[in-house]
């Protein structure tokens, strides 16, 4: 028996995705026949039918549907592998791949990534940018060896996540010029209900710590006036920058709008008896005799709990968590000054 080849597995996946030999053969970029004669090969030497032909058309059989999911195992292992052999070079070449949500991939990481870069710069770096639980679920599956979220880990996949705080930010309210509280700078939180919202989707980062902080609260998110809805923190900058509305956003975000003076971050004084026991993410801040609220979030660095982890991925990893310690001591140093 001549065996089975990686070359067939790559052009058997091709097809099962495609369901389509001609697409197939476009993706890997060769010949039709080619693709054909692979698919026919594999199925005289093991003596089953991988996809049933079906007029001009395919479905895969049930050996197909079998040899789908190995395949893939195979490849991806084969994958992993060849990146392993790379790197027994002292990490001057390979390959990272990086999940991270909106608003870390786009304020908080790129920094990180430039001193990774500045000290192994063979190293390819592979960032895909999506919202908190599509990362989630991509580290799940594999797609990528660490993630970073400012959302939460759901229970479902807490038992294949392992996660780690390696940063903080906090989520302010802002408001553009035109919004009264705009010349306020400050607000009761009775007040959070009496004017328009701009929000983030739920499947947000962002959206989800706003809505858990307004719960510890007591506000009902039904009880605000919703307006608008967007799938990312730029969109609903530029809303409330041009409108009326108000928004809860990282301040990593509005930095620089609010040293123009394009946006204004709004101070909530909590009013409301006994509110001592807010929890640590919705802290209190005294200042000139009154309580304010203040939302703070974790940025999690998340990975697969029993997936191989390669040498990159440990070093960048490393890398995330000195950098926390360094922040951290800067901060109670400027503290203590």
């Amino acid at each position: 028996m001549a065996g089975m080849t990686l070359e067939q597995l790559k052009i058997f996946l091709a097809v099962a995705q495609n369901l389509h030999f001609t697409r197939a053969a476009e993706e890997l970029y060769i010949t039709q026949p080619a693709v054909s004669a692979a698919i026919h090969n594999l199925e005289q030497e093991y003596g089953v039918k991988l996809f049933h032909r079906i007029g001009r058309h395919i479905e895969i059989a049930e050996a197909g549907k079998l040899l789908q999911v190995e395949a893939q195992k195979i490849l991806d292992q084969v994958s992993l592998t060849e990146r392993g052999l790379r790197e027994l070079n002292n990490l001057q070449r390979g390959e990272l791949k990086l999940g991270s949500s909106l608003t870390i991939g786009n304020y908080w990481l790129p920094s990180k990534i430039s001193d990774f870069k500045s000290q192994y710069p063979g190293i390819q770096i592979d960032c895909t940018l999506a919202n908190a639980e599509t990362i989630c679920v991509g580290t799940a599956m594999g797609q990528f060896d660490l993630g970073l979220v400012e959302g939460d880990v759901k229970p479902a996949l807490q038992n294949t996540l392992e996660y780690e705080i390696v940063a903080s930010d906090r989520l302010q309210i802002v408001v553009g010029q035109k919004h009264p509280w705009f010349e306020w700078g400050e607000i009761d939180l009775s007040q959070l209900t009496q004017t328009p919202w701009v929000m983030r989707v739920r499947e947000s980062g962002t959206q989800q710590r706003f809505e858990e902080a307004l719960q510890n609260w007591g506000i009902n998110l039904s009880e605000l006036n919703v307006i608008l809805v967007f799938t990312s923190g730029e969109m609903a900058k530029a809303a409330i920058e041009n409108g009326v509305g108000a928004t809860g956003i990282s301040e990593l975000m509005v930095k620089k709008e609010i040293q123009l003076g394009t946006l204004r971050a709004i101070r909530v004084i909590d009013n409301r008896e006994g509110n001592g026991a807010m929890p640590k993410a919705e802290r209190l801040v005294e200042k000139a005799g009154y309580a304010y609220a203040e939302i703070v979030r974790p940025f999690f660095k998340i990975k697969h709990r029993q997936r191989f982890q390669t040498a990159i991925s440990k070093v960048f990893e490393q890398m995330l968590i000195s950098s926390m310690l360094d922040d951290s001591h800067q901060h109670v140093s400027k503290s203590v000054i």
